[in-house]
């Protein structure tokens, strides 16, 4: 197979310890990419963006705060609609929190959001669109992985980082 290009992004879970909650958005109707949809903040990785970066960057513009990045859950490869080589995206997937009472303005990108304990954001995420699922599945890692990760490693990684550079 020929060597490609394809797009960087991330994706971030965000959740309020005092709550327990998980922050969903809608997506616009009038959105090119995934309308409608319910998901979490993501976004393309800009030229000469890091990954941590990208994450703070999205998180403001489509939200208009600050998070704290406490964990990397995982890593993702999709594509963003039909499977073809311009349409290919690799990314991480961050574990971030915020306090629930913090004002939220959205974006354009979004219409609505919502705080939802885990079974109430499983629930709203049921359409069965791959999107959807995606998200979903994010959630259910969140939700597993979440009471799993020691206090030291957490307060390790919020003050060290994760960006090598």
């Amino acid at each position: 197979m020929p060597v490609g290009r394809f797009y960087a992004g991330i994706a971030t879970v965000i959740w309020s310890p005092a709550s327990l909650q998980y922050l969903l958005l809608h997506r616009s109707a009038q959105s090119a990419v995934r309308p409608s949809v319910w998901e979490c903040v993501t976004g393309r990785v800009d030229q000469g963006e890091s990954f941590d970066d990208t994450l703070h960057r999205e998180v403001h513009e489509e939200l208009g705060v600050t998070v704290e990045v406490d964990h990397i859950l995982g890593t993702a490869h999709y594509y963003r609609g039909t499977p073809l080589p311009e349409n290919e995206l690799v990314g991480v997937v961050y574990f971030c929190t915020l306090d629930h009472t913090t004002p939220i303005r959205l974006s354009a990108e979004h219409v609505e959001y919502r705080w939802l304990p885990f079974n109430q954001a499983i629930e709203l995420l049921s359409a069965p669109d791959p999107s959807t699922q995606w998200t979903r599945r994010v959630i259910q890692h969140a939700e597993a992985i979440r009471p799993l990760l020691p206090r030291e490693l957490l307060g390790f990684q919020i003050t060290a980082g994760f960006e090598f550079g």
